[in-house]
């Protein structure tokens, strides 16, 4: 997979059992697109969402093992498919060798009001190059 965030299990993360909470898993797939969008594609969230937003429209999880307190997870992301205003995202959350959990998103661009917008040019370009990448 092209992008990797890199990440330590948290308390904060973690229900009493000192597992994840499944629903944390999300904030830590946001991350990891906030973390691509800037690392990668130079348009960090700070300017991006400056009236405009990518929020998630759809997203499928596949929970395969748990993460404990303390572990480190490797997130993968996979820029699968872009459309006009959309991205679909693959990830794969591993630690070491033991796959954790798998994900498929997608993301849509929108304008101030809410409603989805065609990606911005430069942006797009850098997101094709993305997806060629993968293919």
């Amino acid at each position: 997979m092209g992008y990797v965030h890199r990440r330590k299990v948290m308390f904060k993360d973690c229900d009493p059992a000192r597992i994840v909470f499944y629903p944390r898993y999300f904030e830590m797939l946001n991350d990891t697109v906030e973390c691509f969008f800037d690392e990668v594609l130079g348009c960090p969230f700070e300017a991006l969402h400056m009236g405009h937003a990518v929020p998630t429209a759809r997203i499928e999880t596949v929970f395969l093992a748990p993460s404990r307190l303390g572990d480190w997870l490797e997130i993968a992301l996979e820029c699968k498919r872009l459309g006009r205003s959309s991205l679909d995202l693959a990830f794969a959350a591993r630690c070491g060798d033991e796959m954790r959990l798998t994900a498929a998103s997608t993301i849509v661009h929108v304008g101030p009001e809410g409603r989805s917008v065609p990606w911005p040019d430069g942006l797009r370009k850098v997101l094709e190059l993305q997806v060629k990448g993968m293919e």
